[in-house]
């Protein structure tokens, strides 16, 4: 199946694009490259195929949640500019 000129220029306009005069040879045929391949695509037997989300299985990987000592509050806070209430005070930058 081929892609005319106008299809490419309808689908532009569609999407908002601009496509020059001296591109739009090129374009319409590697669309029409593309459209062909997924016509040819489509006549693949699957017959007896699973479908799948992914080709290879995919499990998650968690690591197990365990209580683990943490830096300590007062000298992460002697790094920062300004502290108040156990927390980094920043200025406020929105109104």
């Amino acid at each position: 199946m081929s892609v005319s000129k106008e299809e490419i220029y309808h689908i532009a306009k569609l999407s908002k694009l601009e496509v020059s005069e001296n591109k739009i040879d090129d374009l319409t045929m590697k669309i029409s490259d593309i459209v062909d391949f997924s016509n040819t695509l489509a006549q693949v037997n699957v017959d007896g195929v699973k479908p799948t989300a992914h080709i290879l299985d995919i499990k998650n990987v968690f690591k197990k949640d365990e209580v683990e000592p943490s830096f300590d509050r007062e000298k992460i806070l002697q790094n920062a500019p300004e502290a108040q209430g156990g927390c980094v005070s920043v200025p406020k930058v929105v109104e």
